[in-house]
């Protein structure tokens, strides 16, 4: 138990400690997070000890009782810290004491607080694993009965229109379940093309993923996407911290992982408010068919009239320069590159003929990918049916 200077390790040492050395030991601050599985880990060591015959039944059933009023108190509010609690275990064990006295310090026989703190973070990341896997599932869920809507959207290269996606709501099954892939779409989408005013093909809700302008009545900035893009930036530095932490550390707990504790609770915070505010971005997001259409343009199946050459037999790399070719030739008298005359086509390579007019399809542009994770139909369907099986398995 805690020695009359109220640290459980006050024995060996003479004297206050230094205020600025308490100050910076202590943990108290943030693994005040652990209380309810510290409490746990202590009731089931406390019927451990009695198994041991190192309490008696009457000992156990006593401090099982106050670490429920220990828990009590915190679930509603009312624990009160000291200035001696240097962390979770300390503050609970000071308080069993003041619950019901002195058998409190049987608590601690044969235990080091090393074991508690890696006892409560393992109970601690299981729940909490067990509540993000909840969220992060409810999102696939939410990504998959969008996809469904099979409204094609537009990709973007370098943020320039390239090619028509077919796989629903861009982020959706981009690659398989993986959350980081759907994640990564998120970040990496040209947010302001994507939720602007106007012709726009997108709309967010104005509950969910967007807030206002200080200055212009007029907008509605799509701040859930553009604050997920950066708490992308937090979550990746907080990794790359516990990692220095971790480097060359010798076997066993040393008072270093002691750092581990503010990055994994951020990290948690962090994860589970992006899952449920990207599965309300996706949940709400207002998908503007006739506007997609619009945004459609010709130049983007530059790359289906190069396959469209690549299918007549020419080498891709010649393709692409016939296809660039095209581009330019369509540019410079002005004109769409649908608009050009077969036998202008046919300057630029004689393997052009009359079927050149099924490349300006944007139905057919998306159907012709039909491999693993392609944009046609077939495909899209059976990776829809592949999730949604997932999803079963998960809930069985």
């Amino acid at each position: 138990m805690a020695s009359e200077s109220g640290k459980l390790w006050g024995g060996r040492f003479v004297g206050a400690v230094d205020p600025i050395m308490e100050k910076f030991n202590a943990s108290i601050a943030y693994d005040r997070h652990l209380w309810e599985v510290d409490v746990q880990g202590s009731k089931a060591y406390s019927r451990g000890l009695e198994k041991a015959g190192l309490l008696t039944k009457a000992e156990m059933d006593q401090i099982l009782h106050g670490l429920d009023k220990v828990a009590e108190e915190w679930a509603q509010g009312t624990f009160k810290l000291n200035s001696n609690d240097e962390d979770i275990h300390t503050a609970n064990e000071r308080r069993l004491k003041e619950l019901i006295g002195a058998t409190a310090g049987k608590l601690h026989t044969g235990r080091s607080r090393n074991d508690q703190v890696v006892t409560d973070l393992r109970l601690w990341m299981r729940q909490t694993c067990s509540t993000l896997s909840g969220l992060l599932w409810e999102l696939i869920r939410t990504m998959v009965d969008r996809a469904e809507a099979r409204v094609p959207v537009l990709g973007f290269a370098v943020h320039d229109p390239s090619q028509q996606d077919g796989r629903g709501p861009h982020p959706l099954l981009h690659q398989g379940i993986q959350l980081r892939a759907a994640l990564r779409c998120l970040q990496t989408w040209p947010l302001r093309r994507w939720t602007s005013q106007g012709s726009s093909p997108f709309s967010a809700s104005t509950s969910v993923p967007s807030t206002g302008s200080s200055l212009m009545p007029q907008k509605k900035n799509p701040d859930s996407l553009e604050l997920i893009r950066s708490k992308a930036g937090r979550v990746f530095g907080r990794c790359a911290g516990l990692l220095m932490t971790l480097k060359g550390l010798p076997s066993t707990y040393n008072k270093d992982l002691q750092e581990d504790k503010e990055a994994v609770f951020e990290v948690s915070d962090t994860m589970s408010a992006v899952l449920q505010v990207a599965t309300g971005v996706i949940s709400t997001l207002q998908i503007h068919q006739e506007n997609m259409g619009q945004a459609l343009s010709p130049d983007m199946l530059a790359t289906d009239l190069a396959y469209y050459l690549v299918r007549k037999g020419m080498p891709f790399r010649q393709a692409h320069e016939a296809s660039g070719k095209a581009v330019f030739m369509a540019e410079t008298k002005g004109v769409a590159l649908n608009q050009l005359s077969l036998q202008e086509l046919q300057t630029i390579s004689p393997l052009f003929s009359g079927d050149v007019i099924c490349v300006w399809d944007y139905g057919h542009s998306v159907e012709q990918y039909g491999a693993l994770g392609g944009t046609a139909r077939s495909s899209v369907d059976w990776q829809i049916r592949q999730v949604r099986a997932l999803l079963q398995a998960q809930q069985a």
